[in-house]
């Protein structure tokens, strides 16, 4: 069943201890991120509210682009639902989707099945948007995970959420946690696991998760390569206790200073990917190249729908 349901605010859960610097626990287990099939959910149909809608709480409606139920979200209306998730005292997911993760999601049908189990699905990556655009029904803006992670962890320090971080290159979370706990006072940081990513043994994996769910934390942001990171939440995230998890990608490289972002106004213009692409020209040519080919496909087959669209009214006034 999917877990598009919004809360009622309610009282959060008991915070948990405030972090020191010998409190930050880091592992480096062998990490697997070959993931089972996800159980089979139903299709959710975009044009259809939310299950929020039939209980009388605020509702909102997916919007489809390249495959994906996009939500309709600013920045501050998906920390705003994070929240809901949190008093809900649950557990969910939340995906950030960009080109690449679209390209993805439309070869693999378990990332179908994922994006309709996750508790909502962001568009981090302005093609997502300006296609929302074509198709005529816009998305607000982009919500990148990088912008994600000091929301939520601003919102974790007000209000008292532990926030365990997990993956990322070895030492990573743990600066991110360092960075982040000088910029937000009062952050809890329920716990750091800086795993490999390789397979993990099946004992490891529930060592593991047992670690997550008796850390108390509310929020896990998982750093984690595409699709690997989705696959791993949707199969494991009901057995690491009431927490709402993220799957954030590269954004703790981002808040631990590891990996500079690009200007505001390249980031606003959806030039990101050239920044990127100077930056690390070897790791991300290949991937850009084959998303580049894939968006102009889904372009081109949009342009032939709305072609024929339009070339259908005449016919239909006519029968009148």
């Amino acid at each position: 069943m999917s877990n598009r349901r919004l809360l009622r605010r309610g009282t959060p859960g008991s915070p948990a201890r405030p972090a020191e610097a010998g409190d930050l626990r880091q592992s480096t287990p062998e990490f697997g991120t070959a993931a089972a099939m996800v159980p089979p959910t139903q299709r959710v149909d975009p044009a259809e509210p939310n299950a929020a809608a039939r209980d009388g709480e605020e509702s909102w409606s997916p919007l489809p682009v390249f495959g994906l139920p996009l939500a309709p979200f600013t920045l501050d209306r998906a920390v705003e639902q994070v929240e809901r998730l949190l008093l809900r005292k649950q557990p969910a997911f939340v995906i950030t989707a960009n080109l690449n993760y679209a390209m993805l999601a439309a070869k693999d049908a378990r990332l179908c099945k994922v994006n309709n189990e996750a508790a909502f699905v962001l568009a981090d990556g302005m093609p997502l948007v300006w296609a929302s655009r074509l198709n005529g029904t816009p998305l607000p803006c982009r919500v990148a995970g990088a912008d994600l992670v000091p929301a939520l962890c601003a919102l974790a320090a007000r209000r008292g959420y532990g926030v365990f971080l997990l993956g990322a290159a070895p030492g990573v979370a743990a600066e991110a946690a360092r960075l982040l706990c000088k910029a937000y006072p009062g952050l809890l940081i329920a716990g750091i696991e800086a795993p490999e990513f390789h397979v993990l043994s099946a004992q490891e994996t529930e060592a593991m998760k047992h670690r997550i769910r008796d850390s108390q934390g509310r929020l896990l942001l998982l750093a984690m390569g595409q699709p690997g990171g989705e696959l791993w939440l949707a199969q494991h995230y009901r057995d690491l206790g009431n927490m709402v998890c993220m799957q954030l990608g590269a954004s703790l490289d981002f808040a631990a200073g590891r990996v500079a972002r690009a200007p505001r106004w390249m980031q606003k213009t959806g030039l990101e990917w050239v920044y990127r692409l100077r930056l690390e020209p070897r790791r991300m040519f290949g991937r850009y190249a084959r998303n580049a080919i894939f968006l102009a496909r889904m372009l081109w087959r949009g342009t032939l729908a709305r072609a024929a669209r339009r070339k259908s009214k005449p016919s239909d006034l006519t029968t009148h």
